[in-house]
């Protein structure tokens, strides 16, 4: 019987890098590992909101070598990290009991399936698109291929995860021309004599794809494309992403009064309180969500036509511009429009453990909580 694979700490990193790359992060957030040694063997992993001290010890209580959670644990640089308070607790025990750390936090607000898009399908949108489209991470990959094998170098380019724009899958650019070469007196061509300069009909094939993917995609092109020496270019773009960005903006099946999409929103949420600003009286249709804090996407909102901005973290100087514009701004809280998170990426990398014949066990945590409370 063939051994299971060992599944390190840094697959796991690779991997969730792969679906939410950490260039889509801000600048000022800290994503990635942690805390840790990414060549852990791992068997079972903890997702959670918050890594908090009781976290730590959930994941001691399951056997957990990696927790992997939204809000980093590391912030900002520590001027120590002792057992007196936090977040140098949690970080004690963590390094203490051999459990691992990673975050995806605004890259995984940002990317495609990822915080934001949860979000918008809790609360019934579709037509789903981002609010405020995110720049660049994307590159042009230009191949020269032989006439009759420019289907299996695309097929294999589109398998690594090239050629996605937007909603659509399998973009490419190709056309005919000459390629000239001569072969070297050490080589072994695909095609020509060696010592000889050879001219071959070739097709030029052209499609894009997320710089995070540039290896994983390279590696297939070369392993698929016959010749022995493959001539290609990766060129950076700036051009802005239609499928990834901060917030989302969508359209309900049907319009309803405010106080209907407030009980929705409470249901899809499960949250008992929220705070709203606007016109009480407003008709509820096309609507831009944000998990976490929002507000400072009051103006792209505003733009687009929403009706309404679902967010959290809402400033009294927010509420009262949103008012005077006529926008509706739903405040469900920090925790209320995030903790979701938990759940969907859970799914989402039980199912990315299945295609990789990883044996790997994903636990949510339970039991996290709003640090505040409505008295």
């Amino acid at each position: 019987m063939a051994k299971s694979k060992i599944i390190r700490v840094q697959d796991i990193g690779g991997l969730l890098n792969r679906l939410y790359p950490q260039a889509l992060a801000d600048d000022w957030d800290n994503v990635g590992l942690q805390l840790g040694d990414s060549a852990t063997a791992v068997e079972r992993v903890l997702v959670c909101l918050d890594v908090e001290e009781k976290v730590i010890l959930r994941a001691e209580e399951l056997g957990a070598q990696l927790v992997i959670s939204h809000h980093p644990l590391i912030y900002k640089p520590l001027k120590r990290i002792a057992p007196i308070d936090e977040p140098g607790r949690t970080i004690f025990r963590a390094l203490r009991q051999g459990v691992s750390v990673i975050s995806a936090h605004t890259n995984l607000d940002r990317a495609r399936g990822g915080l934001n898009d949860w979000l918008a399908t809790r609360v019934g949108l579709r037509q789903v698109t981002p609010l405020e489209q995110g720049v660049g991470n994307l590159l042009k990959l230009v191949v020269f291929v032989p006439c009759g094998h420019e289907e299996a170098v695309k097929d294999a380019l589109f398998s690594a995860g090239a050629g996605e724009i937007g909603a659509y899958d399998r973009v490419s650019f190709q056309s005919k021309g000459h390629g000239g070469f001569r072969c070297g007196t050490e080589t072994t061509p695909f095609i020509g004599t060696p010592g000889e300069q050879e001219a071959v009909d070739e097709v030029r094939v052209e499609t894009v794809l997320p710089a995070a993917l540039a290896s994983k995609v390279v590696a297939k092109l070369l392993k698929v494309h016959p010749y022995e020496e493959v001539a290609f270019d990766l060129y950076p773009l700036v051009n802005q992403r239609s499928d990834v960005g901060l917030g989302r903006i969508g359209q309900l099946p049907e319009a309803l009064q405010l106080n209907e999409f407030i009980i929705k929103i409470k249901q899809a949420l499960d949250v008992k309180h929220l705070r709203m600003a606007g016109p009480a009286d407003k008709l509820i249709k096309k609507v831009a969500v944000c998990g976490g804090s929002g507000a400072s996407l009051i103006s792209e909102a505003l733009r687009q036509g929403a009706d309404c901005l679902l967010t959290g973290d809402v400033k009294y100087h927010d509420a009262q511009r949103a008012r005077a514009e006529g926008l509706v701004l739903i405040d469900a809280g920090h925790f209320g429009t995030e903790i979701l998170m938990v759940k969907h990426l859970s799914e989402r990398l039980r199912r990315a453990a299945t295609d990789q014949q990883w044996a790997l066990e994903i636990i949510e945590m339970t039991g996290e909580e709003d640090p505040f409370q409505w008295i």
